[in-house]
């Protein structure tokens, strides 16, 4: 198990935070992933000694005692033209992709044992969820070896931290993010064939379960803890974060977010921190007033995302202990399975609205918005048929757009919100759809995001973590940090997606830079 008090803040004490507090770097994510060049209480040691003399410049005392990280950046364009995106997307995959860590004194990377694949620019470790859309691109390029390996690194942090943090920096380990280990331990037996694959990591899934359920046996009714919630006779989870500091990768944007907050530092940080183990960082999702910051309530929102995917954890526990000859432990995650979908098709279910919504603690209480969120339902199939009905028609109605399916209607400024569409959950969409029959929705919907994903591609030779959806060409927008490439989870859903019998790239791929 790592320690939480061994993260950049705590080691570097008043540097930490005066580096921080001061945006020596526009970036606040690039000092936490800096490697000192010394011991860091040397370091520490030497910056109370000359903080206080004349001329001392503190950007150029970190550059002399601290290594920085270079983005991951690619550029495959010549003046002349642009290759084809499949072929743009191969050599991205070597661009992306970490040998075996080594692991470097005093470093916040968390070492892995095998390969894989960062989403880029920043972004300069693995992440979660992410991960499990990239997967599926690897897949079409017959890169099985890739997502094996991701597939074993992740069960190597579950084995040394306790679950799948964030990402693997020190920094992260006192999150998650939404819990798609499972679902990658499927797309790996189905492309490898073998059972054996269930059997190998059904050590690792139940030690995940056990972290997202931790404390789930002694809650009262109306009780919660950490990640899980009693309500009305039901064990649900929540988002969550056992910090409750400002974040060290994004600390002068909490810092000041909180000197403007009618509400206690600690409660905010905590909630900043679960919308990023949602993933959705950040959305009006998460706040009570749409357009300020500082009501963000994470903690206090049930998410039916997040029960959906806990729920296909539970019947795929289920599975395998079936096929290793555990029938106690069958019936017991197929019970609690069989509850989760009888929650999420009663209680996420927004009659009225004709959608699956997020519930407001203390009561349950649909919070009646509508997002992306409701497909994952029908992705995870936990949606009765009247129910993905209406889905698709909601679907249609509020969140189609030119470009693909945009994530809130609501524009607020959060990257999480209109205008922008995101890979994930464009992938989700389709294949929910699918998965119930709107055959036509699900390809419109997706052929929309082709089209915008490779317009924007023929204009710039490169691809992005997010696109604007309601106008193509318009570079999407919002969020803390500046718009990144790469992007590994663009380039798996689009290689996916074009991968699909239907789907035509034309002429696109081939357009000359303008």
């Amino acid at each position: 198990m790592l320690d939480s008090d061994r993260t950049p803040d705590v080691v570097y004490g008043e540097l930490f935070d005066d580096v921080q507090s001061a945006r020596i770097f526009a970036d606040s994510k690039t000092f936490v992933d800096a490697v000192p060049r010394r011991d860091p209480a040397a370091v520490l040691d030497a910056y109370r000694q000359q903080r206080d003399d004349p001329g001392f410049e503190l950007a150029g005392f970190v550059a002399a005692n601290f290594e920085l990280p270079p983005p991951v950046t690619f550029d495959d364009r010549n003046t002349e033209t642009i290759v084809p995106v499949r072929e743009h997307i191969e050599r991205l995959w070597s661009g992306l992709s970490r040998a075996v860590d080594k692991g470097r004194p005093h470093s916040t990377l968390i070492p892995l044992p095998a390969p894989y694949i960062v989403p880029g620019g920043r972004f300069r470790e693995i992440y979660y969820w992410d991960s499990y859309f990239t997967q599926l691109g690897l897949l079409c390029s017959g890169r099985t070896d890739l997502v094996e390996s991701m597939v074993c690194n992740f069960a190597h942090l579950i084995d040394r931290v306790g679950f799948v943090p964030n990402g693997n920096r020190t920094y992260y380990i006192t999150r998650s993010q939404p819990p798609m280990f499972a679902s990658m331990v499927q797309l790996l037996a189905s492309a490898t064939g073998g059972d054996a694959v269930y059997t190998r990591f059904f050590s690792a899934l139940k030690k995940e379960y056990a972290f997202w359920m931790a404390g789930a046996d002694d809650l009262a009714e109306g009780q919660a803890c950490r990640r899980v919630v009693r309500q009305q006779g039901r064990v649900l989870n929540r988002y969550w974060d056992d910090s409750d500091r400002p974040r060290q990768e994004s600390y002068a944007e909490d810092i000041e977010l909180a000197a403007t907050a009618d509400r206690p530092a600690s409660e905010l940080f905590r909630d900043i921190r679960a919308a990023c183990e949602s993933g959705w960082d950040f959305s009006s999702r998460w706040l009570a007033d749409p357009e300020d910051p500082t009501t963000i309530r994470t903690t206090q929102i049930v998410p039916v995302d997040l029960n959906a995917i806990l729920g296909a954890l539970e019947a795929t526990l289920a599975d395998i202990a079936g096929r290793v000859g555990d029938p106690a432990d069958e019936r017991r995650y197929r019970q609690r399975a069989e509850n989760r979908a009888s929650a999420i098709q009663d209680l996420f279910f927004d009659r009225a609205g004709g959608r699956f919504v997020d519930l407001l603690l203390p009561d349950l209480r649909p919070i009646p918005r509508s997002s992306m969120a409701m497909v994952c339902p029908l992705f995870f199939g936990w949606a009765l048929p009247a129910q993905a009905q209406q889905v698709a028609d909601r679907l249609r109605a509020d969140l189609l757009r030119p470009g693909g399916w945009v994530t809130t209607p609501s524009n607020t400024g959060q990257q999480w919100d209109a205008p922008n569409g995101w890979a994930p959950l464009q992938w989700l969409a389709y294949q929910g759809l699918r998965r119930y029959g709107f055959e036509s929705d699900a390809r419109e919907g997706a052929q929309r995001w082709i089209d915008n994903n490779l317009t924007a591609y023929s204009a710039t030779g490169q691809l992005a973590e997010k696109y604007d959806v309601e106008t193509i060409g318009i570079e999407a927008r919002g969020g803390e940090y500046a718009l990144q490439m790469g992007f590994g989870w663009t380039n798996g859903v689009l290689l996916r997606l074009l991968s699909e019998p239907w789907a035509a790239l034309g002429e696109k791929m081939h357009t000359r830079i303008s």
